[in-house]
C-alpha cells in the first residue's frame, strides 16, 4: 500500500514578534510519522505546562505537510489531513486562556492541556473520504487545508484520479453539512491544452496528478495551485470551481526539457509567500538529478479575470536532496541531505544575486565518531564526559541506545541526567564483566577491554543521534524571522553568525570570491584581513590532531598558551613535509599591512564593554518590565543561548589559536614588517591575543559544565549562611529544568542574573509601549549573546556570585582556577568566593587564607565594595577593611567555625590600631570564641586586652557564668583579675544571690576565691551568708548539711584571723539583697516605692557563729534521726530545738543545745521521765524504736553482767543525766519525782535516795502535793531518825543532832501538814507524833545542856 515519508512543519502566532503580546516568542511544531502525529507548543519567554501531546489516528496514515494549524480571534484551530479522513481540533487562544494579558508567573498553561477533552472522530470536527475507501492505492497523494473567512474547514486532496478534491466541514460554532466538490477538467479543455486522458494514451501514470499543493486567499475567493506530474503549474479558482491558469515550468529550464519531460515529476515542490507589498509570490523547485532550481514567479492579474506569472528569478542549486525550503519576501532558505546523510542549510536572495551564490549556515557538527583516550585517561571516565557534555548527545538517543544495548524492553522515561549517566556506566561495565571469561588480567588488557565495550556503546548512541538529527522541515516565523530546523527528535534554532565567525568558518571558495567584509572599512583593509583569515585557516588545516590536543590541554593546565605557541609552531616546522608552513608564509607576503589586519581581528574579537548602563528598568511602565522581566527567560531560550555561547567560544578558541600560532610565525620569518612592528607584535598583540584565548576557553569550559543539583537542606543552609553576607534581597530562584535536559552553569546564570541585566541593558533606551516593540529574533539574539559573552573580563562579577548564590562550588572552584593566571580584573573577589567554595568544602584553614588574601583589595572591587557597603556600620568611620572582616567573621560564626574567628578576629585588631570600639567588638569576639572552645587562658587574655569597660563586664560576667557551669573553677579562682577584683566579687555576688543554691555552687566559689587570695573574713562571710540562706531557703537533709558545713567553713575562717578581727557583719535577711541593675520597685498605685529605711548593722563574733554553728549542728542530728522533721527543724529556734530534740528523743543534742544558749535542762528530764513512764507502762513489746533514740544517745558504761531492757537502759540514762548534770536545790530531781507522781508511778528508790540526800524537805513536799501521805510519814520518820544520828549520811547530813552540834532544822509546816492529813484520813498518826515529842524532847534537853554551858 501506500506509504508516506515523515514529516514536519511549525506555525507561528501572529503576535509572536510583540513584546507586550501573551503569545510573543511562542510557536507550535509538529512532526508526523504513519499514524501518529505529535505537536509541541514552545516558547522562549515562558515556560509551558503540558505542551507536548501525541496523537494516533489508527489505520489512517498522515499526509506529507497533512497538518496546518490557523489561529483566529479565540481560537487556534489545527487541521488533520490522513489517507482516510479529515479531522479539526478546535483549542483556545493563548490571549483567552489568562485572566490577564499580565502574565508574571514564569510558567504558564500550553493550550494542549485540555486537548484530551476533545474526540478527534466527532462527526461536527471530521469526515471520512469517500474516494478512499478499499485500496491503499485510492489515497490522496498530497493536500492543502486552511480556514476560510467564514471559519469553514477547508480541505483540497490530490485525488489519483487527476483531480482535486475540496472538503468543506462547517464553521465549528455552527451547525451545517459537509459538503464537498471536484476541480478537474473537461475533456474538451484536455485536448485543448494539447493532451488525452491517460486511460486512452495507456499510460500508466496520470499526467495531471498534484504532487504539491498552495492556497491564496483572497476576499470573495480562494486560489489553489496545483504543481503536477506533467511539470505544469496549475491556479484553479475555488468559486467558479475552474482553472484559471496552466504554465508550463520548463519553459524556466534553460536547457534538456525534453528529456525531463519524459519522466513524470516526483520530487517538484510549490510554496508561496504573500506580503501587501510585493503582492503573491510563488517558489517551484524542480527536481531535476543534477540540474535541480528554484524558479520564483509573481502572479499578476489583468482584466477579465486573466492571471499571469512574471519570472523574478532562477537560482540554481548543487546539493541534490531538498528536504524542505522556504520563501521569505527577500529569500529562500533551504535545507538538504548531503551525499553523507548531513544537514545542509543555505538562504539566498532571490533579487540582489549577481553570483547566484548560496550563502552558508554553519550547522552544528555531529559528535565525532572516534574518541580520542589518552595513555593515562581512564576510557570510562573520557567516554562519560563525552556522552553527558552538553551539546553533543540528547537524553532521547542515549535511551534509545541504552535499550538496545540491554537488549530489554525497560522503559526509562523517568530518570534524572545523573540516574541516567549511572545507569549507563552499569550496564556497560554489567556488559564488559559479563564477557571476561578470565580472573586475572593486566592493566592494559582490561584497559583495551574497556575502550572496546565503552566505542560500541558510543557507536549505539551515534547511530540515534543521527536518525534523531534526520531533518524533516524548516520553519521560519514570519514575525521575528527566526529559522527553525525541524528534526526527527528535537528543533534546531539557526543563530545569526558574528561577522569574525562567519569569516573563519567560511568556506576557501568563499574568501576567495569575497572582496569585502563588514569588519573593515575600505576595500584594501577587506583584502588584507580575507588573507590574515585564509592563512588562518591554512594553520587550522595543517595542525595535526596532537598538537591541537596539547594546546587544550595547556590551556587546562593553566601553562602559558604563548610558550606553548611558540612550542607548537616548531613542531609544525620541524614536520613541514607538505611545505604548507611556507604556502602560508607566503600568503602573509600578500598582505599590505599585516599589524593592522592583526590589530583589527582582535579588536572584533576583544570582550571589552563600556560601563554598563543602569540595570533597573525604572522609568519603564509596569506592564514593560514585566514583560521585559520574562523576555527569553524559557529553559529552551536558556538552552538556546547556553549552546550559542558555546558555539560563539569554541570557534573564537580556535579563532585566537591559530592566530597565536600565526603571529610567532610572524616572529620568526619577520618578513614585510619592521622592527618596531614586530616589537609592538611581542609586547602587544600577542600577550593580547593569548589573554583572549584564556576568556575564550574559560568561556567554553563554563558552556560545557553542568550545574549541581543542590539538596533542598543544604541549599537552605548555605542560603541561611549567605544572607549574612547581605549580597542579594532575593532568594535563588530554584531552576525549573526537564529532568533529562541538563543545565550548564553559563544557562543557570543567564537565567537568574543575567537575562534581566540584558534585557533592560537593550531597552533602556527605548519606548517600549509607544513602539509596539517588534522582536526581531537575529537582531536581538545578536545583542543578548554580544552583551553575555562579556561576563569574564566584566568588573561586575555577576557571574561567580550567581555561581556562589547557587551552591555551584565546585564548578566555581574550576572557574577561579581557569581565571587564576591571566585575569586581572577581581583578583579579591575571586579570592573572596574561592574562600567560600573551601568553606563549603570543609577546608577552613585554605579558606582564612583566601579570605585574607581579598582583603588587600577590598577598597577598589566592586563586589567586595558591595560586600562591605550594605552594612549598617558603613555610616560610620570603620575604614572598608574592617567592615569587610567583620562581614567575613558574621560568615565564620554562622558556619560554625571558632577557630578561625579567632585567627581571623586577631588579624583584624592590628587594622584597627585607631579605632578602639573595632577593637573592642574584635577582642570581645575573640574572648567568646575562645570561651566556647574552653580556651579559658586565652580567654582571660582576650578579656583583659578589651578597651571598653562596659564589654569587659559583659565578658566578665560571661566568663564566671560559663566556667561555673562547666565546673572548671579552678581557673576562675586563679586568674589573677587584675583592677577587677571588686567586679568579679560582685557578679559571684549577684549570680549567688539570684540563682538556686543547690544546683549552683557560686558561694563556694567566692569562698575559694577569697581564700585563695587569703581575704578569711570576707571568705567567713561568704559561708556565713550561704548558710543563713540554706537555713531559709532549703530546708532539707541535704540543705541542712551543706549549712552545718557552711557555718563550720565559716567558723574556720575567723579563728584564722586575729580575735581583735575576728567578727562578721550580719548579712541581711530576705532575698532583697542590692543587686547592680535591679529595676526599682513600685508600689500598689505604681508610684516609685520610698527606699527602706536603713536597718541597724549587726555584728557578729565568734561566740555567735559558735551559736549558731551548735543550732545547725541539731537540726542536722534532728534531720538525721527523723528525716520528716527537716522542714520543720530548718526554721525553729534553739527553744522550739530543744523541744523538738527532747521528742525525738535526742537527749544529748538537747543537753548541749541547752547549755550552749544557757536555757533550763527542765524539759529535757521532764520529756526523759516520761518516755521512761511510757516504757514501763507499756512493758517490752515493740522496743526497735526505743533503742534507736537510745543509740543516739551517748550512755554510760555498758552492763555486761546481765540483760538489760529498754527500759531499764531508759532509768540508766535519766540517772546518768541527774548525777552528770546537778542543779541547785535538786531541781532535776525533783522536777523528774514530781513527772513520775503526776502520773502515779512509784518513784525509783535510787532517786529518793538521791533526793533525801539532797533536799529531804521538797521530797516531803512532793509527797504531800500527790497525797502520799503514808511515804511522807515515812520519810518524816526517817529525817527525825536521821537527825537524832540514826542514818543521818542518807540525808546528808555531816553531824547529827547533839548540844555541841550544829543547828538543825525540820520542815514544821510540811509536818504539820501531814499530821492534819493524816488525822484527817484514819492513818494511825501515832508513831510519828511519839517520834516529833522524842525529838522536841532531845530538843529541848540540848537547848538547856547549851545555855547552862554558858
Amino acid at each position: 500500500g501506500v506509504k508516506y515519508a515523515d514529516s514536519a512543519g511549525g506555525f507561528s502566532y501572529e503576535d509572536s514578534g510583540k513584546l507586550l503580546s501573551v503569545t510573543s516568542n511562542r510557536f507550535i511544531h509538529w512532526s508526523t510519522s504513519g499514524d501518529t502525529v505529535q505537536f509541541v507548543e514552545q516558547s522562549l519567554d515562558t515556560n509551558l505546562l503540558n505542551n507536548a501531546v501525541r496523537l494516533r489516528i489508527p489505520n489512517c496514515l498522515l499526509l506529507p505537510g497533512g497538518v496546518c494549524i490557523q489561529e483566529t480571534f479565540n481560537n487556534v484551530i489545527i487541521l488533520i489531513v490522513t489517507s482516510q479522513s479529515v479531522h479539526r481540533l478546535v483549542l483556545p487562544h493563548p490571549s483567552h486562556m489568562y485572566r490577564s494579558d499580565l502574565v508574571t508567573e514564569l510558567q504558564m498553561q500550553s493550550i494542549f492541556t485540555d486537548i484530551g477533552k476533545l474526540n478527534l472522530n466527532e462527526p461536527a470536527h471530521s469526515y471520512v473520504l469517500p474516494f478512499a475507501q478499499g485500496t491503499q492505492t485510492s489515497a490522496p497523494s498530497t493536500s492543502a487545508a486552511w480556514i476560510s473567512h467564514q471559519g469553514e474547514a477547508l480541505f483540497a486532496l490530490a485525488s489519483p484520479s487527476g483531480a482535486i478534491t475540496v472538503v468543506t466541514l462547517p464553521a465549528h460554532d455552527q451547525d451545517g453539512t459537509v459538503s464537498i466538490l471536484e476541480l478537474k477538467q473537461s475533456s474538451m479543455m484536455q485536448r485543448l491544452a494539447g493532451w488525452m486522458p491517460t486511460a486512452i494514451r495507456g499510460d500508466q501514470s496520470i499526467s495531471d496528478l498534484a504532487i504539491s499543493l498552495a492556497v491564496h486567499q483572497l476576499e470573495d475567493d480562494t486560489f489553489i495551485f496545483a504543481l503536477c506530474q506533467d511539470h505544469k503549474l496549475r491556479m484553479w479558482s475555488l468559486k467558479h470551481q475552474m482553472c484559471l491558469l496552466v504554465t508550463d515550468m520548463l519553459d524556466y529550464m534553460p536547457a534538456g526539457r525534453g528529456e525531463v519531460k519524459a519522466s513524470p515529476a516526483q520530487a517538484h515542490k510549490l510554496r508561496l509567500f504573500f506580503s501587501s507589498s510585493i503582492g503573491l509570490c510563488l517558489a517551484i523547485y524542480l527536481a531535476v538529478p543534477k540540474r535541480s532550481q528554484f524558479c520564483v514567479l509573481q502572479l499578476v492579474a489583468s482584466e477579465n479575470n486573466r492571471y499571469s506569472l512574471d519570472h523574478i528569478s532562477t537560482l540554481f542549486s548543487t546539493q541534490e536532496t531538498l528536504v524542505d525550503f522556504v520563501l521569505t519576501a527577500t529569500d529562500i532558505w533551504a535545507v538538504w541531505l548531503d551525499n553523507d546523510n548531513q544537514t545542509v542549510a543555505k538562504y539566498i536572495s532571490f533579487e540582489h544575486n549577481t553570483t547566484g551564490t548560496w550563502n552558508q549556515v554553519f550547522v552544528q557538527p555531529s559528535p565525532e565518531e572516534e574518541v580520542h583516550v589518552g595513555e593515562d585517561q581512564d576510557p570510562r571516565e573520557i567516554y562519560l564526559d563525552v556522552l553527558f557534555s552538553p551539546l553533543r548527545f540528547t537524553a532521547s538517543a542515549i535511551i534509545k541506545a541504552l535499550q538496545i544495548y540491554k537488549r530489554g524492553t525497560e522503559r526509562y522515561s523517568d530518570l534524572s541526567w545523573e540516574e541516567l549517566k549511572k545507569e549507563v556506566t552499569v550496564t556497560v561495565e554489567n556488559e564488559l564483566q559479563g564477557s571476561v571469561t578470565e580472573y586475572e588480567f593486566c592493566q592494559e588488557d582490561y584497559r583495551l577491554l574497556q575502550v572496546e565495550f565503552w566505542s560500541k556503546f558510543y557507536a549505539c548512541c551515534l547511530q540515534y543521534q543521527d536518525v534523531l538529527s534526520t531533518p524533516l522541515a524548516l520553519h521560519i516565523s514570519p514575525a521575528t524571522a527566526m529559522v527553525c530546523i525541524l528534526k526527527k527528535g528535537f528543533v534546531s534554532f539557526l543563530l545569526p553568525c558574528f561577522a569574525i565567525d562567519h569569516l573563519y568558518l567560511s568556506s576557501d571558495d568563499y574568501l576567495i570570491s569575497e572582496e569585502e567584509t563588514p569588519i573593515a572599512e575600505d576595500s584594501e583593509m577587506s583584502h588584507d584581513i580575507l588573507q590574515l583569515v585564509q592563512c588562518l585557516r591554512m594553520v587550522n588545516e595543517s595542525l595535526p590532531e596532537d598538537m591541537a590536543y596539547d594546546m587544550e590541554k595547556a590551556l587546562e593546565d593553566l601553562l602559558s598558551p604563548e610558550k606553548v605557541s611558540e612550542k607548537v609552531l616548531e613542531g609544525l616546522l620541524a614536520s613541514d613535509n607538505g611545505n604548507v608552513i611556507q604556502d602560508i608564509a607566503n600568503k602573509l607576503q600578500d598582505i599590505n599591512n599585516p599589524i593592522v589586519a592583526i590589530n583589527m581581528l582582535l579588536r572584533e574579537l576583544d570582550l571589552e564593554t563600556d560601563a554598563e548602563t543602569d540595570s533597573r528598568h525604572s522609568g519603564q511602565p509596569l506592564r514593560v518590565r514585566i514583560s521585559l522581566s520574562q523576555l527569553y527567560g524559557s529553559s529552551v531560550a536558556a538552552s538556546l543561548i547556553g549552546q550559542a555561547v558555546c558555539q560563539t567560544a569554541m570557534t573564537r578558541t580556535l579563532l585566537c589559536r591559530d592566530l597565536l600560532i600565526l603571529q610567532q610565525l610572524y616572529l620568526r620569518i619577520g618578513n614585510n614588517v619592521s622592527s618596531a612592528q614586530l616589537l609592538q607584535l611581542q609586547q602587544d598583540f600577542i600577550p593580547r591575543c593569548s589573554n583572549l584565548l584564556c576568556t575564550y576557553h574559560l568561556l567554553k569550559q563554563m558552556s560545557l559544565t553542568l550545574s549541581s543539583s543542590v539538596p533542598l537542606d543544604i541549599l537552605n543552609a548555605d542560603l541561611q549562611h549567605l544572607s549574612v553576607l547581605e549580597l542579594s534581597d532575593s532568594t535563588t530562584p530554584t531552576s525549573r529544568r526537564s529532568v533529562l535536559n541538563p543545565q550548564t552553569v553559563v544557562e543557570l546564570f543567564y537565567q537568574n542574573v543575567a537575562r534581566k541585566a540584558i534585557m533592560s541593558q537593550i531597552f533602556s533606551q527605548q519606548d517600549v509601549e509607544g513602539n509596539q516593540t517588534m522582536l526581531h529574533w537575529p537582531q536581538m539574539i545578536s545583542s543578548v549573546l554580544t552583551l553575555f559573552c562579556h561576563w569574564p573580563s566584566n568588573p561586575s562579577f555577576l557571574f561567580p556570585e550567581c555561581l556562589m548564590v547557587n551552591c555551584q562550588y565546585a564548578q566555581l572552584q574550576e572557574c577561579v582556577r581557569l581565571v587564576g593566571p591571566w585575569c586581572q580584573v577581581n583578583v579579591g573577589s575571586y579570592r573572596f568566593v574561592l574562600g567560600h567554595c573551601y568553606l563549603a568544602s570543609g577546608e577552613g584553614q585554605k579558606a582564612l587564607q583566601c579570605f585574607q588574601e581579598a582583603a588587600a583589595e577590598v577598597d577598589k572591587e566592586e563586589f567586595l565594595m558591595k560586600l562591605t557597603g550594605s552594612d549598617e556600620e558603613a555610616a560610620t568611620a570603620t575604614t572598608p577593611r574592617l567592615l569587610y572582616y567583620n562581614k567575613v567573621l558574621r560568615l565564620l560564626e554562622d558556619i560554625g567555625l571558632p577557630e578561625l574567628v579567632v585567627n581571623l578576629a586577631t588579624l583584624a585588631i592590628s587594622e584597627a590600631v585607631n579605632d578602639e570600639r573595632c577593637q573592642a567588638a574584635l577582642w570581645t569576639r575573640i574572648f567568646k570564641h575562645h570561651l566556647d572552645l574552653g580556651h579559658n587562658s586565652q580567654a582571660y587574655e582576650a578579656l583583659m586586652q578589651n578597651p571598653d569597660s562596659s564589654r569587659q563586664l559583659d565578658c566578665l560576667r560571661q566568663l564566671v557564668v560559663v566556667l561555673c557551669e562547666r565546673a572548671q573553677l579552678r581557673d576562675l579562682v586563679q586568674f589573677s583579675f587584675v583592677n577587677l577584683h571588686d567586679e568579679v566579687v560582685s557578679i559571684i555576688e549577684s549570680r549567688a544571690r539570684a540563682v538556686d543554691l543547690m544546683t549552683h555552687n557560686y558561694y563556694e566559689l567566692l569562698y575559694a576565691f577569697h581564700i585563695n587570695r587569703h581575704n578569711y573574713r570576707k571568705a567567713g562571710t561568704v559561708m556565713f551568708e550561704y548558710g543563713m540562706r540554706l537555713g531559709r531557703e532549703v530546708r532539707t537533709l541535704r540543705g541542712l548539711q551543706k549549712q552545718v558545713n557552711c557555718y563550720l567553713a565559716a567558723l574556720s575562717c575567723l579563728r584564722l584571723v586575729h580575735p581583735d578581727y575576728a567578727w562578721i557583719v550580719q548579712p541581711s535577711s530576705g532575698a532583697a539583697y542590692e543587686r547592680p541593675g535591679t529595676s526599682p520597685k513600685r508600689n500598689y498605685d505604681g508610684e516609685f516605692a520610698a527606699d527602706p529605711v536603713s536597718q541597724q548593722i549587726d555584728i557578729l563574733e565568734l561566740k555567735d557563729l559558735e551559736k549558731e554553728y551548735v543550732l545547725a549542728r541539731s537540726r542536722l542530728t534532728l534531720a538525721q534521726q527523723e528525716p520528716p522533721s527537716a522542714a520543720i527543724a530548718g526554721g525553729a529556734n534553739s527553744q522550739e530545738m530543744v523541744a523538738l530534740l527532747v521528742q525525738t528523743g535526742l537527749f544529748d543534742t538537747a543537753l548541749t543545745l541547752c547549755q550552749t544558749f544557757n536555757l533550763s535542762l527542765t524539759p529535757v528530764f521532764e520529756g526523759l521521765t516520761f518516755k521512761c513512764i511510757k516504757l514501763q507502762c507499756k512493758g517490752d513489746r515493740d522496743q526497735t524504736e526505743v533503742w534507736n533514740w537510745l543509740a543516739a544517745n551517748q550512755l554510760p558504761t555498758v552492763i555486761t553482767t546481765k540483760e538489760s531492757s529498754a527500759t531499764d537502759e531508759a532509768w540508766r540514762l535519766l540517772a546518768h543525766y541527774l548525777e552528770k548534770y546537778p542543779s541547785q536545790n535538786a531541781q532535776y530531781h525533783c522536777c523528774v519525782i514530781n513527772k513520775l507522781l503526776s502520773h502515779g508511778v512509784p518513784v525509783p528508790d535510787w532517786l529518793i535516795n538521791g533526793h533525801k540526800e539532797v533536799d529531804a524537805a521538797a521530797l516531803l513536799r512532793l509527797y504531800l502535793n500527790y497525797d502520799q501521805l503514808e511515804s511522807a510519814a515515812e520519810l518524816v520518820l526517817e529525817y527525825v531518825d536521821a537527825l537524832l544520828g540514826k542514818g543521818h549520811q542518807y540525808f546528808g547530813i555531816e553531824r547529827p543532832f547533839s548540844a555541841t552540834a550544829s543547828l538543825v532544822w525540820l520542815p514544821y509546816t510540811s509536818i504539820d501538814q501531814l499530821l492534819r492529813n493524816l488525822s484527817e484520813s484514819q492513818i494511825n498518826e501515832k508513831n510519828l507524833k511519839d517520834k516529833l515529842a522524842e525529838y522536841h524532847r532531845l530538843v529541848d534537853q540540848s537547848s538547856r545542856h547549851r545555855l547552862m554551858a554558858r
